[in-house]
């Protein structure tokens, strides 16, 4: 009886062991596939799930009641009998176009320098030449009693020299509508790539006739423009110094 058991308890542990190197030569397969085969793209979903749930909420104009005349090509408002695609209401779009090559040189020399003296002469101050003479040995004199020198030199040499090279692009939207007629636009862009989100930020004051006729303005026709263009993910974590060396390097002196 023992005996059967014995086989019967090898054949169980063959058996798992068999179907252990099965799984692992399953997984190494697959792995070697995975690595191997192209990518599957992810089937087609309802694009809500991108934009997300919730209700977007986006500036929009004042209504416009317009009557519009029957067998009457012209409309009420109109300037013209095409239409203007350039954004000029609230809610519009507008493409901004961002090109900064800016470069700086400053190169700064100072150098000073400063001599001074300055002697004051005591010949006999209540007598005490005298009494110095008679109670010490040798020639005493109090003269010269003051003398004082002092000379100064410093010098310092500053240079600065700075290049910045952005082309963005970035589409805007029409936020406000100034009483002179000026636009107030506002526009952000975010792109996640491997855990790093890239953020691009862009707002200031327009005039409608700088927006181009292919509804585009350059950034240096904005005024008060805030323009900012950073990230935030694993690499910007691992560039930014922890928590624990900021709070050391604002209380040391050094």
């Amino acid at each position: 009886m023992s005996k059967v058991l014995n086989k019967t308890g090898a054949a169980l542990k063959t058996g798992a062991g068999l179907a252990g190197v099965a799984m692992l030569s399953a997984c190494a397969v697959t792995g070697i596939n995975d690595k191997v085969a192209a990518p599957e793209l992810s089937p087609i979903e309802n694009p809500v799930d991108v934009v997300g749930r919730h209700a977007v909420s986006m500036p929009q104009p004042a209504p416009d009641m317009r009557n519009y005349s029957g067998n009457s090509l012209w409309r009420t408002g109109a300037r013209s009998f095409f239409d203007d695609q350039r954004a000029d209401e609230i809610g519009d779009i507008l493409t901004v176009n961002i090109e900064i090559a800016d470069k700086a040189q400053v190169n700064n020399t100072t150098s000073r320098s400063r001599a001074g003296s300055s002697a004051a002469n005591v010949d006999a101050f209540l007598g005490l030449d005298t009494m110095l003479n008679n109670n010490l040995p040798g020639d005493v004199s109090i003269t010269p009693g003051v003398d004082f020198g002092s000379s100064s030199s410093s010098s310092g040499t500053g240079s600065v020299n700075r290049a910045e090279t952005i082309n963005l692009t970035v589409a805007a939207v029409i936020t406000d509508k100034l009483t002179n007629g000026n636009l107030v636009i506002g526009g952000s862009q975010e792109v996640l790539v491997n855990n790093e989100v890239r953020q691009l930020l862009v707002s200031g004051v327009i005039r409608p006739q700088d927006i181009a006729a292919d509804n585009t303005i350059a950034h240096t026709k904005i005024a008060q423009a805030r323009i900012a263009y950073g990230g935030r993910g694993d690499l910007s974590d691992l560039q930014r110094a922890r928590y624990g060396q900021r709070a050391v390097d604002s209380v040391l002196p050094f």
